[in-house]
C-alpha cells in the first residue's frame, strides 16, 4: 500500500487529515497523521509516530508531507522511518498544503512515488495564487 503521512507542528496535520476525509473519503487507512503538540519532546513524538506507523510494512511506500523543511516533525519522522528501515521506500516533501495533499491522496496509486513527486511539486506551487473579486462598474447597472 502507498501511505500519505502528514506531520506538522500543532494540529495542522490532523486538521489537514480531517479535511482530506471530507474531500477524498472518510476512514481511509492510507492517510496517517500526527502533530507535534506544544511541550512534547522529540522522543515522545517519535514514540507516537512509531505507533501511527505500526501497520506499515517493508513492502509499503510512504509519501511524507510535512509543514516545514528542517522542522522537528519532519526530521524526527525521517529518523523514525529510517529506524523502521522504510527510508528507501519514502519520499519526503516539506511545505504541505491542502491541494498538495489532496492530489497526493488521489493520484498516488496510479504512479510511482518518484513520478508522483515530480507531478506534485509544480502543481502545489501553481495552486498558490491571490484570490480577487472584481467589483462591477456601477455604471453598467444603469
Amino acid at each position: 500500500m502507498k501511505y500519505v503521512l502528514l506531520v506538522s507542528h500543532g494540529t495542522l496535520a490532523p486538521g489537514l487529515h480531517n479535511a482530506l476525509g471530507m474531500l477524498a473519503g472518510e476512514g481511509r487507512e492510507d492517510i496517517l497523521s500526527l502533530g507535534l503538540e506544544n511541550g512534547t519532546g522529540a522522543d515522545e513524538f517519535a514514540g507516537k509516530l512509531k505507533m501511527v506507523l505500526a501497520g506499515v510494512t517493508k513492502e509499503d511506500e510512504i509519501l511524507l508531507l510535512a509543514d516545514l523543511v528542517g522542522g522537528s516533525p519532519l526530521t524526527t519522522a525521517a529518523n523514525v522511518i529510517a529506524e523502521l528501515d522504510l527510508i528507501d521506500r519514502t519520499v519526503m516533501i516539506g511545505g504541505m498544503n491542502l491541494p498538495l495533499a489532496l492530489s497526493a491522496v488521489l493520484m498516488k496509486d496510479g504512479m510511482e512515488l518518484s513520478d508522483l513527486k515530480e507531478m506534485l511539486l509544480p502543481e502545489a506551487r501553481e495552486e498558490l495564487k491571490e484570490f480577487t473579486i472584481s467589483k462591477e462598474n456601477e455604471e453598467d447597472e444603469i
